[in-house]
């Protein structure tokens, strides 16, 4: 197998040309990613498939400290490197279901912020684009980026008629640096095939398609200014909400122009507080926010870092200071949550359009969720399509019934103080269900999930005291009723076809006690699926526990014989044969 898998490296370090590609490939950029896939792989087959075999799996380490050390290494290399690495970091760190959450906790902040272009670089990109000199474009504009990421920097600029404009343009030659790292991964990803448990979770092809697919998006920049636009319409009566205008006439290739509409960074608690607006507050209606987004819009921002959020206060504090303080004062003074406030999103080059197929089920999870309806929660991962075939769907529920019963109103914050102790006790209770995996999540609710599990740690930021069940419980209850709305006719149906099987239930009892007067009835039962699987790992533990009697058996006689002198071939016999058992009892599932 590892002469297969090292022919298959030598095939597979080449780009392959079938492969779609708008930009050439960066050979030395190519070079030093595939280099560090290789050093992985080797890591995986040495460790994971040589020293697990028998009479070897006592020098081998143990998979997780092992594989962080790998996570860290490329959070590295994609730190270094920048381009679709970053990405591709962020995207891995929201597969729970394909990577054990040590190792997608090592990938978890990795923050797409890498050095800048030189401006000039800048300005002749945007002047390339729209085909005038910058001077003649904009009054003013910064030579210093107000930030810069891996695919993009922004500079903020002014136009003639003084409007204040955010002007994002694409790094020079990322094409050919997106399809030189979508290549590489390509590669590793046709690597990861050979191993089953991986394989079985997910269809790895279909994964570094949409992976692909949502990179190669947000090289769009006319796509993105249209997202902007949808995204505004949708929240063009909500006063809360503010999303830059676009300036279509100062954008054009990998230039787009849109308002600047900065504020307060959303985790500056203290410059909200100086400016009078209360973090709980911003916590709650950011919340809501995304609330409507997810179950209402079925757009959503699935890039919330806090680069991407800004809190914009209604009216100035009126103190000394630019920022309401005294610049006197040691500290600043905390002014009273009596002013009102919006919420900016910037950065819409990244987002979820929640399908038709998964709607209804989103809302028949929130249901779930607000009223602790296990059995409500699991059909709706059954109608959302993210359970594998082989799921145990009881077990699954009892893990939602003890999830609820332990965690249940307690504040995000509070779970750091509980986590540990709990989380023992659900590795012990239901480890089948988590190392099994039964879960296959798609791409556009993956990154809602990516999303949401931001938003939940940004709300704690905000407001320890933050209750997510408690703000869940209000939404469950409205989609319940219209739900029961929506499906009154349905309703009518169902409890026409209940009367008409009421109405023959006299004759159908009539039938099966006449069965049972002739002694002709006949029961069948099968085991539960979690019954079932608990009593293959009692048949497998007692087998192997034979096996192992036996090869102490041999063991011990082999021993005694030994030291009484006997035939020395008797004696190598017993031995052999105690440790093919031993083999054997290792081997055996």
């Amino acid at each position: 197998m590892l002469s297969t898998m090292m022919n298959y490296i030598r095939h597979a370090s080449t780009p392959m040309p079938s492969e779609p590609k708008t930009a050439a490939i960066l050979p030395n950029r190519y070079r030093r990613v595939r280099r560090f896939f290789i050093r992985a792989l080797i890591h995986a087959v040495w460790w994971d498939i040589i020293l697990k075999l028998p009479g070897l799996r006592l020098l081998r380490k143990p998979p997780v400290p092992r594989w962080q050390a790998i996570a860290r290494r490329y959070r590295k290399l994609a730190l270094d490197l920048g381009g679709v690495l970053i990405k591709l970091g962020q995207f891995l760190s929201i597969r729970v279901d394909v990577l054990p959450v040590e190792i997608t906790g090592e990938l978890a902040d990795l923050q797409d912020e890498v050095p800048p272009e030189p401006f000039d670089t800048i300005r002749h990109q945007i002047e390339t684009d729209l085909n005038r000199p910058v001077d003649e474009i904009f009054a003013e504009i910064d030579a210093q980026p107000l930030g810069s990421a891996s695919l993009a920097q922004v500079h903020l600029a002014k136009t003639s008629a003084g409007e204040d404009l955010a002007i994002k343009v694409l790094r020079p030659d990322i094409e050919s640096v997106v399809e030189t790292d979508l290549s590489a991964i390509r590669m590793a990803i046709k690597w990861l095939k050979f191993h089953k448990a991986i394989r079985r979770r997910v269809d790895l092809d279909w994964l570094v398609d949409e992976f692909a697919t949502v990179t190669r998006n947000e090289l769009n920049l006319t796509a993105e200014g249209k997202n902007a636009e949808r995204f505004a319409a949708d929240f063009k009566h909500d006063p809360t909400v503010v999303v830059p205008r676009i300036y279509w006439e100062y954008s054009a290739g990998q230039t787009l122009a849109m308002e600047n509409v900065g504020g307060i960074k959303i985790t500056d608690i203290r410059a909200m507080e100086n400016a009078g607006i209360q973090s709980a507050a911003v916590a709650q209606t950011l919340y809501d926010i995304y609330m409507k987004q997810v179950f209402e819009t079925y757009f959503v921002h699935a890039d919330p870092h806090p680069g991407n959020l800004f809190v914009i206060p209604l009216s100035i504090p009126d103190e000394t200071g630019e920022d309401g303080s005294d610049p006197a004062a040691p500290e600043p003074p905390v002014r009273q949550p009596d002013r009102s406030f919006q919420i900016a999103f910037v950065d819409f080059g990244m987002m979820a359009v929640i399908p038709e197929r998964m709607r209804s089920a989103l809302r028949d999870y929130a249901i779930g969720v607000g009223t602790r309806d296990v059995y409500r929660i699991v059909q709706a991962y059954i109608d959302a399509g993210v359970l594998l075939p082989d799921a145990d769907v009881k077990l699954i529920e009892e893990a939602h019934e003890m999830l609820f019963r332990r965690f249940w109103g307690v504040r995000m914050a509070d779970l750091k103080d509980t986590a540990l102790a709990e989380i023992r006790y659900f590795m012990k209770e239901y480890r089948e269900v988590i190392f099994e995996a039964p879960f296959q999540f798609q791409a556009d609710l993956l990154f809602v999930m990516r999303a949401m599990g931001i938003l939940a740690g940004m709300a704690t930021h905000l407001d320890p005291d933050f209750d997510v069940w408690s703000r869940t419980i209000p939404y469950a209850e409205r989609y319940a009723k219209e739900k029961l709305k929506t499906n009154r006719s349905e309703w009518r149906q169902e409890i026409e076809q209940i009367g008409q099987m009421l109405f023959k239930i006299p004759s159908r009892v009539d039938r099966v006690l006449s069965h049972i007067e002739r002694g002709d009835m006949m029961v069948q039962s099968a085991l539960a699926p979690g019954t079932r699987k608990a009593v293959q790992r009692l048949e497998t533990a007692i087998t192997r526990l034979g096996w192992m009697i036996g090869a102490i058996g041999f063991l011990l006689t082999g021993t005694i014989f030994s030291t009484q002198g006997t035939n020395p071939k008797i004696t190598v016999a017993l031995f052999l044969a105690a440790a093919l058992m031993f083999i054997g009892a290792i081997r055996k599932k």
